[in-house]
């Protein structure tokens, strides 16, 4: 089974079906994809989905990614509501290349997504799967 091809911009919410908070930003979170028919956005239930989440040690919902290509962006919890993800988003996807790059190696944190979080492999194969 081959991996589904991704767009170049990720956006992947990380929540769980039980949680409240996370029912209640899902409606927020569509309507945002719906803004951004450029970036892939993925709901993903760490329970359900836990072939996606993997080893990432999720405490509080919701945790977003947000990724360009193989580089992570953004990865930690965010405030439910839905203009904080939008602001980000618009904040990231201004950066060039570079700048982007520059702002992923910035600091230790960050620098441990890149090889921690990159949920890119993860995410397209269990589309696939999904698919299938």
């Amino acid at each position: 089974m081959n991996a589904l091809p991704l767009p170049e911009l990720l956006v992947v919410c990380l929540c769980a079906e039980w949680c409240g908070t996370c029912r209640e930003y899902r409606a927020g979170f569509e309507a945002l994809a719906a803004q951004w028919p450029q970036a892939g956005f993925h709901w993903v239930d760490v329970e359900d989905d836990a072939d996606v989440a993997g080893d990432l040690d999720i405490e509080n919902f919701p945790t977003l990614l947000i990724q360009r290509g193989d580089v992570v962006l953004f990865f930690g919890t965010m405030l439910p509501q839905h203009v904080f993800l939008q602001r980000t988003l618009e904040t990231l996807t201004a950066l060039g290349d570079d700048e982007a790059r520059a702002y992923a190696f910035a600091n230790d944190e960050r620098r441990a997504w890149q090889q921690e979080c990159n949920l890119r492999p993860a995410l397209a194969k269990h589309l696939a799967r999904k698919a299938a």
